[in-house]
């Protein structure tokens, strides 16, 4: 058993898994175990893991959780992985494409003091043919969000021990001691609660320690995007402000 886990929550993820699953296989730092969590899929995201796990070149477990939500299926992940051993948690989801040395740089976050670690969020260019505004827009959407955050009354509270972080949940390392100090992910679907948000709200009053790792990148979908445009995306980080009639975006 290694000390870092990788988790994977995935709800019909068949077109888009098996990229992220190449992603994990690339990286510079191999030392790692990794599990995908079918949320109750009903598509072949199962069959993919199957498949991809035969020459891996790391360990890739498969779980299941019934219960819908992206709060739910990372926490069953996190559960597992703490349960195996693991000492060292991270988290991206099911459409990223995690760069070669994130891993390394997670581990190096951990190891070097922090209990939660964050990086870039960078747009996927191998999903559409995008237009240089596009290229642009995802780092915007996320900066504006992450402005936004530091002033969202919901992150401003006394007991809050240091500031508001961004930490999207696609990009996201944590202690196994931290995640279960603090409660963890909550067990809620996308369209309830931002379940990242959450977990660094949680994490805020019980340590200082967090913070962005440099070289801990991840290229993100731009599919909800597209599907939302920017205002409505905005709106949709903002406190679901938006709320469309679907949310699984595919």
């Amino acid at each position: 058993m290694t000390d870092l886990w990788v988790v994977v929550p995935a709800y019909n993820e068949e077109a888009s898994l098996p990229a992220t699953l190449r992603a994990l296989a690339g990286q510079s730092d191999a030392d790692f175990e990794c599990v995908v969590v079918d949320n109750s899929s009903t598509d072949r995201t199962a069959e993919v893991v199957r498949e991809f796990a035969v020459t891996a070149g790391f360990p890739l477990h498969l779980v299941t959780e019934a219960r819908k939500g992206t709060g739910a299926a990372a926490d069953t992940g996190m559960r597992f992985a703490i349960e195996a051993g693991a000492r060292y948690l991270a988290r991206t989801d099911a459409d990223c494409l995690p760069v070669p040395g994130w891993t390394a740089a997670v581990r190096r976050g951990l190891s070097g003091g922090l209990e939660l670690a964050t990086g870039r969020l960078r747009p996927r260019t191998d999903e559409f043919r995008l237009k240089l505004w596009e290229s642009r827009l995802l780092p915007a959407v996320v900066a504006t969000a992450a402005w936004f955050g530091r002033f969202r009354p919901g992150n401003q509270d006394p007991r809050y021990l240091g500031p508001y972080l961004m930490c999207p949940g696609c990009n996201l390392a944590i202690t196994a001691d931290l995640y279960q100090r603090c409660g963890g992910f909550p067990r809620t679907a996308i369209e309830e609660e931002h379940e990242d948000r959450a977990l660094v709200n949680r994490v805020r009053e019980l340590t200082t320690a967090y913070g962005q790792v440099p070289g801990m990148t991840v290229h993100g979908s731009v599919r909800r995007l597209r599907a939302f445009g920017l205002r409505n995306t905005l709106a949709w980080y903002a406190d679901h402000r938006y709320r469309p009639d679907v949310v699984d975006i595919r």
